[in-house]
């Protein structure tokens, strides 16, 4: 078991995808298609599953082992005899987890081999639906058990001060004190991602009744309301803080940067880390940190789990579970803390 200490070894992805043969590539051309039109994923989504793939089948042909530089020749011998795409790699259950013991042996943690193997099972299944594959090899692999571990939050009387401070420096009107106000209470009024924050528009914002169209993952459309104080602080941003930063050829984002184009994810994360930072005793977060705060306080506020659910917009009921660990963690804080009999 590697060092916690050690860094996994970069490899370059690009270099080992163009040493590959031309029938597989092709066969990655048509899975990248299928990710980015198909299943609407996100462009850093569709790169991490193609990434993946690409380091399953480098593996496999032996031409992450000589390095992205290298002639390959593991890879024209594949070629040379079949050509046949994805059959004539070989790929099998042993490959797999050949592939996944490379990684542990890399320093990747039990979190990132588990997401990797996820991530390869949908590109086997995919091409078995697809006729490249005769069987899919990863229906039977099984995923190394992650730990997972409690998202740091904010307290509600950090998160409090936090939303006061950034008020306090906005009475004074500039543009872009205002503006980040605004997209700190509103991500936590609602818990919204940053990409989706980045990705509102104007028209996307009903301040009368107090509610966002969200699109989120997969290019799932849900609704998500928010508070009167969020409502106000982006009043006041687009009243009398985004004009000043339009542009003639500003996009009719909700969220402009000092030079009039759409606030870019990178830009939202240092305002939040340093807001944050500035909040005595408060954990290092950023906007993510601010979403799991959003959910910790729904449900200790005794909101259902199928309405956070709903709200937060996961897939599935298990993740938005975790949350409820947090509030069971705090409660025996408190119980420890408080309780005559607690030891």
């Amino acid at each position: 078991m590697p060092s916690a200490s050690r860094r996994p070894r970069r490899v370059d992805l690009l270099g080992v995808r163009a040493a590959l043969p031309v029938s597989v590539g092709a066969v990655l051309d048509d899975y990248e298609r299928h990710l980015a039109l198909e299943r609407g994923l996100s462009p850093h989504t569709v790169r991490a599953y193609l990434g993946d793939a690409v380091s399953l089948l480098g593996h496999a042909l032996g031409i992450e082992a000589q390095g992205a530089g290298a002639e390959s020749g593991a890879a024209s011998t594949v070629e040379g005899s079949s050509g046949d795409g994805l059959r004539a790699v070989g790929l099998d259950l042993a490959v797999l987890r050949g592939w996944l013991a490379a990684q542990l042996g890399a320093g990747a943690s039990r979190t990132t081999m588990a997401r990797r193997a996820a991530a390869v099972r949908t590109f086997t299944a995919w091409a078995y639906r697809r006729e490249h594959l005769d069987v899919d090899p990863g229906a039977r692999l099984v995923s190394p058990v992650r730990h997972r571990t409690l998202p740091s939050v904010l307290r509600q009387d950090q998160a409090a001060e936090l939303m006061r401070a950034s008020e306090s420096g906005a009475q004074q009107l500039d543009p872009v004190a205002l503006r980040d106000h605004a997209l700190l209470e509103l991500l936590y009024a609602t818990g919204i991602r940053v990409s989706e924050l980045c990705g509102l528009d104007v028209d996307d914002v009903d301040l009368s009744g107090r509610l966002l169209r969200v699109m989120g993952k997969g290019s799932k459309e849900r609704s998500v309301p928010f508070g009167v104080p969020a409502a106000d602080a982006v009043r006041n941003w687009l009243d009398h803080g985004r004009q000043a930063l339009a542009r003639e050829d500003s996009p009719p984002a909700v969220w402009l940067g000092t030079r009039g184009g759409r606030l870019q994810p990178a830009s939202v994360r240092r305002v939040v880390h340093g807001a944050v930072g500035a909040v005595a005793g408060a954990p290092d977060l950023g906007p993510h940190g601010l979403r799991h705060s959003a959910a910790t306080h729904l449900l200790e506020g005794g909101a259902d789990l199928r309405s956070v659910q709903e709200l937060l917009g996961h897939a599935t009921l298990s993740t938005t579970q975790l949350y409820t660990h947090v509030t069971v963690e705090r409660l025996k804080a408190i119980h420890d803390r408080t309780h005559p009999r607690s030891r």
